[in-house]
């Protein structure tokens, strides 16, 4: 008897093949069968008429690091259909941890990725020092998914150079770049899934500091590579600046760097590619050089978002268009019920919009002026929430529909909801005010679905649910353009991430592989709005996003969700390396 067959559903496998009528069956974890009308019984059965059959999602772009100590249940990926996820990207991380370097690596995590410093020096157990450890004490938590760990290069440059290493001027001795290839090499042989570093201006301590992996020079990168080649395993993830340059040369120094990474190392390689307002083809430069390396026999690929890379503006998120006015100062103290009553006086409501109209004449073209006086790249979050945008329904056009100010319009939103509407606005991957350079990112070849930055950014960007609304958008709704095939849509979320980090036991229904599994019920499927919950340690906040149509989700053959709801189950484990593919 099997533990568990799932009977009469659609299975998408995960491997873009055409969707199937099908029973899948599941034992000690493990897919043994699928196919019409699979015999026998199983020990609990779920019946999946009229809804898909997927692999559970692999999120490769996460920021869990430090939530994954305290908090088994990994919300809001759980919530969203994500099985498996990664974690160290962008180079940031908490080990390997010198005891005197715990201070800096929380002022790190909380400017480049917005966790409160409060929360993650109240919830970090800091019962490590090397990486091997920090796998140890991840692994000894049991948590609804399954995590794998990038070595991030910004912790292992401190460990090693101590605080000569935040800087990004100070070049490495000899000596401690052979003593950070070493600590690669020792990283991977305990199970780190690779190597993760950053090169971007906008990574910065909460000092305000440059990251100290910024300018990393060729004799320690390449060090690294070939601890790398000698282990024999691992992937590397970046971010660079190379993305939003205006300037062609210094792109393609960037590229031939991470060229000579890729030859190096000889394992895979993937970096973060997003379309800026201000350099709106550069994407399009990085694609045709990563197609000419696969061409070339590297395995490099471009990390995309599935939908614009959003920042949430509200009273209780980090940013809102009023933040930087005299008059919203005066209030941005008090507690949000007060808040919402001073901020709805008349008085006060025509002040700090005068003061808004000439602090946004006054501002440069920029993320700044963006989210500020954005108002034609503004857009109201419904619930259901519709991420479909276009610049014809924004609240700038929406309100010189109607009459109104759009600046008003936006003021009076944020009041609605008890000050607890959020409006949301796309930062990349929206330079032309539609979808259609961004149907062109995640239809390319050479790809893959990332960037949720899932754990991070806690009152700013809630991007955990893009599994969720890509299903929904391009496959289910799509009307400003192409669809994209629902079959394509999971498998990117699922085959494609799994196998370029070398996990090659998930991603696809069949027999064999690991029973990482959603029933999904598309035509109910929605993401509701992200909202502020004060559950972090110390009394932190983040944002929070539920779905609906998730009738189960399956780890390993346990049910751990359903319908929204967590049955307490906590199969999930440490990955430690890469895994075989199933005979």
């Amino acid at each position: 008897m099997a533990d568990l067959i799932i009977r009469n559903g659609t299975v998408v496998d995960g491997t873009g093949a055409p969707a199937t009528p099908g029973d899948v069956a599941v034992t000690d974890g493990i897919i043994t069968e699928v196919g019409p009308d699979l015999a026998g019984r199983g020990a609990r059965e779920i019946d999946a008429d009229g809804r898909l059959v997927t692999p559970g999602f692999v999120d490769i772009h996460t920021h869990f690091d430090g939530q994954v100590t305290w908090d088994p249940i990994v919300a809001p990926s759980s919530l969203h259909g994500v099985t498996t996820i990664a974690m160290g990207n962008c180079g940031v991380g908490f080990a390997p941890a010198a005891p005197d370097r715990h201070a800096w690596l929380i002022s790190l995590l909380e400017g480049v990725e917005d966790i409160p410093g409060t929360a993650l020096a109240e919830g970090l157990t800091w019962d490590w020092e090397s990486f091997p450890e920090y796998l140890d004490s991840v692994a000894a938590k049991p948590h609804t998914v399954d995590i794998g760990a990038h070595v991030p290069h910004a912790a292992l440059r401190t460990y090693v150079m101590g605080e000569r290493g935040a800087e990004h001027t100070e070049a490495p001795t000899e000596g401690e770049i052979a003593r950070m290839a070493a600590l690669v090499e020792e990283a991977l042989a305990a199970g780190a899934m690779g190597f993760a570093t950053s090169r971007t201006e906008v990574h910065r301590t909460s000092e305000g500091t440059n990251i100290g992996t910024l300018t990393a020079g060729d004799a320690e990168l390449l060090a690294i590579a070939e601890a790398m080649r000698r282990v024999g395993t691992g992937v590397t993830q970046l971010i660079s600046d190379l993305y939003q340059t205006p300037d062609d040369e210094v792109a393609q120094r960037e590229l031939d760097l991470l060229e000579r990474f890729a030859r190096t190392s000889g394992r895979p390689l993937s970096f973060t590619m997003q379309q800026a307002y201000h350099s709106p083809e550069r994407w399009r430069f990085q694609m045709d050089w990563v197609d000419r390396m696969v061409a070339a026999g590297l395995d490099v690929k471009a990390q995309v978002g599935v939908r614009p890379i959003g920042v949430l503006l509200g009273l209780q998120a980090t940013a809102n268009p009023f933040l930087l006015t005299p008059s919203y100062g005066e209030v941005a103290g008090l507690a949000l019920p007060e808040r919402v009553a001073a901020l709805s006086d008349p008085e006060r409501r025509r002040r700090i919009l005068a003061e808004h109209a000439d602090l946004v004449a006054g501002l440069e073209p920029g993320i700044l002026r963006h989210i500020v006086g954005g108002v034609d790249l503004t857009f109201e979050m419904a619930d259901p929430v519709d991420y479909e945008l276009h610049t014809d329904r924004s609240l700038g056009a929406r309100a010189r529909a109607s009459g109104v100010d759009p600046t008003e319009m936006v003021y009076d939103l944020l009041l609605e909801r008890d000050g607890e509407q959020l409006l949301y606005l796309p930062l990349f991957n929206f330079a032309h005010g539609d979808f259609g350079d961004l149907f062109e990112m995640i239809t390319a070849p050479n790809v893959l679905f990332g960037l949720s930055d899932a754990g991070a950014h806690c009152g700013a960007i809630c991007d955990a649910s893009m599994t969720t609304s890509s299903l929904v958008v391009w496959s289910r709704d799509r009307r400003d353009g192409e669809p994209v095939p629902l079959e394509r849509i999971v498998h990117g979320h699922t085959q494609r991430n799994a196998r370029h980090v070398g996990w090659l036991d998930r991603g696809v229904v069949a027999p064999g592989y690991v029973a990482d599994l959603n029933v999904i019920e598309l035509e109910s499927l929605a993401c509701h709005p992200p909202t502020i919950v004060v559950d972090l340690p110390a009394g932190g906040r983040r944002l929070m996003q539920t779905a609906e149509g998730y009738r189960h989700t399956i780890k390993s053959g346990v049910v751990t969700f359903s319908d929204g709801e967590h049955t307490g189950e906590l199969p999930g484990e440490l990955l430690r390396g890469t895994r075989p593919t199933p005979t």
